[in-house]
């Protein structure tokens, strides 16, 4: 399958993305989660790339993109116009975009903020409001065995998060809440092992569970029956993003369409790919003539 590759300047520097496959379809932007985990864990979207051109970057500070050092860059303002940098760089003119987990966010405040030639929003396990999320993570805490909890607690705590026994208690909760296939595909190993950290801690915070970053108060719950894009939410039954706040996204944005992936955590494109494959070619087949 075709393959072209290159570096787009963004504000603060240059970012690194591949454009895979091609055909009658319009093309379909996608948009990494994180921040910091670059575009490897989403790769298996490029099965879309029989029927139209799949593009993936990654985002500044992670993955092939430049790594610049100054924190003050990693900021929602930054990231939504570092977005809009992608698509004029890559001459997008009418397209759809996908945006899973914080690229769902992102792709939000992208479809509210800035006026672009995109046709339809598909936003994968995400959230509308972090401080929503901060609740949804303390109960989902609260429901894994007392001592995956108190690992947890007790080494953010004390600030040994790079112990063996909170790094297993993280993975349970990541086998529960993110990706239930077992083992993980290599894609989304090595994501998390080229992880931009410095990103996620500056914007979220040391963990899921302290969100003290740049976003701690991000919201766009009462903005959402602005987007006026075609938009289709996916949730997961076991998602950390729980499928209830999703719904309440869908009943925000005006004759957007909800699917619910009952076998899926937060990845239904690597859970439940089948289904996931047909319900994203039938929603894209359905708006490639949109705004025609």
């Amino acid at each position: 399958m075709a393959q072209r590759e290159g570096t787009i300047a963004v504000p603060g520097g240059n970012v690194w993305f591949k454009r895979v496959g091609g055909g009658a379809g319009l093309p379909l932007l996608t948009v990494h989660g994180g921040p910091g985990l670059p575009h490897n864990y989403i790769s298996s979207l490029e099965r879309l790339a029989d029927g139209r051109e799949v593009i993936f970057w990654d985002q500044l500070g992670c993955g092939k993109s430049e790594c610049p050092p100054d924190t003050e860059l990693w900021t929602m303002e930054r990231s939504v116009a570092e977005m809009d940098a992608v698509v004029k760089g890559l001459g997008l003119n009418r397209f759809h975009v996908f945006g899973n987990s914080w690229g769902g966010m992102l792709a939000q405040q992208y479809a509210l903020d800035v006026a672009s030639g995109s046709v339809s929003l598909t936003i994968s396990n995400s959230i509308a409001s972090i401080p929503e999320f901060s609740k949804m993570v303390a109960r989902l805490k609260s429901e894994l065995d007392p001592a995956t909890q108190s690992a947890i607690d007790r080494h953010e705590a004390a600030g040994t998060t790079y112990s063996p026994e909170y790094q297993a208690a993280i993975r349970t909760w990541n086998e529960t809440y993110l990706c239930r296939v077992r083992p993980w595909p290599g894609e989304l190993e090595d994501a998390f092992r080229n992880m931009g950290t410095e990103i996620f801690e500056t914007m979220f915070g040391p963990s899921d569970f302290h969100i003290v970053g740049t976003i701690r108060s991000w919201d766009v719950f009462d903005r959402l029956p602005e987007i006026a894009l075609p938009t289709l939410i996916l949730a997961g039954r076991f998602d950390e993003c729980v499928p209830e706040h999703m719904r309440e996204m869908h009943r925000r944005i005006p004759g957007s369409r909800f699917e619910l992936f009952e076998s899926s955590a937060h990845m239904p494109f690597i859970e439940e790919p089948d289904r996931f494959d047909r319900v994203m070619r039938d929603f894209l087949r359905a708006h490639d003539l949109s705004r025609a």
